[in-house]
């Protein structure tokens, strides 16, 4: 698969791809999430051949380890920035109620 292809399944364009392969920009775990979808795999693929003591535990109180939250956020950066706006004000009323 090429660049062009893997970026296209993606929704991004060929030289964030690049970059990423270079090392020049660091992938987000939605990105990677989103790679490994493109390509078939699961997310662990990435991991292979890391020894366990040398991954991470899972950080306490890390939100983007529950699914939910990490769709609630691609969802949120979907939206154009007025409704981003809108939408954060509300959630922020909202929290400030409860």
């Amino acid at each position: 698969m090429t660049q062009q292809q893997l970026a296209d399944k993606v929704g991004i364009k060929f030289q964030q791809i690049q970059k990423y392969e270079t090392g020049m920009n660091r992938v987000s775990a939605s990105r990677l999430w989103d790679i490994a979808q493109a390509v078939d795999v699961p997310v662990s693929f990435f991991f292979e051949g890391l020894m366990d003591s040398e991954m991470p535990g899972v950080v306490e109180g890390d939100i983007f380890a529950d699914k939910e939250a990490l769709q609630l956020v691609r969802a949120y950066y979907g939206m154009p920035e007025a409704q981003r706006r809108q939408i954060f004000e509300l959630a922020r009323v909202l929290s400030d109620a409860a």
